[in-house]
């Protein structure tokens, strides 16, 4: 079976959650439902993708300490992700802080309702508890070889 993942990188947040905050309170949101919607609907009009069924979803979150992510590793995993890979990500300036990425995936199925709540659920946990600093996602089509 081949995957493929088309990098449709949306930055989902990217400031420190406290509490259990209701998904449109969430500091730091970029992605409203609205443009959930909007880019379900370019993903189904540009491609032949079917987004009602399976599709491979990569979930990327970022720390400046890989041992805080090691930590969320172990959150995702038990929720049955599959564990991709924990890496340093390049910097622009050599003077640039660190920042580690942990990326996980999973085959699932979203509408643009299931992603938002889910990934404020996931996001606002691993924040308040100190585990990442931001969540970004993929998208990628899953198919099967000839």
């Amino acid at each position: 079976m081949k995957i493929y993942i088309a990098l449709l990188i949306a930055l989902i947040t990217s400031s420190s959650i406290a509490g259990d905050q209701g998904m449109n309170q969430v500091p730091g949101k970029r992605i409203t439902i609205e443009i959930l919607h909007d880019m379900f609907a370019n993903i189904e009009k540009e491609t032949n993708w079917d987004t009602s069924g399976n599709m491979l979803w990569g979930y990327f979150f970022t720390h400046s300490e890989p041992q805080k992510l090691e930590k969320a590793k172990k959150v995702l995993i038990s929720k049955g992700y599959k564990f991709v890979d924990i890496y340093l990500s390049e910097k622009d300036e050599p003077s640039d802080p660190d920042m580690f990425w942990l990326h996980v995936e999973k085959i699932e199925i979203h509408s643009p309702e299931s992603l938002d709540k889910k990934m404020m659920s996931y996001t606002s946990s691993l924040m308040s508890s100190g585990l990442i600093h931001t969540t970004v996602w993929t998208l990628g089509q899953r198919q099967t070889s000839k």
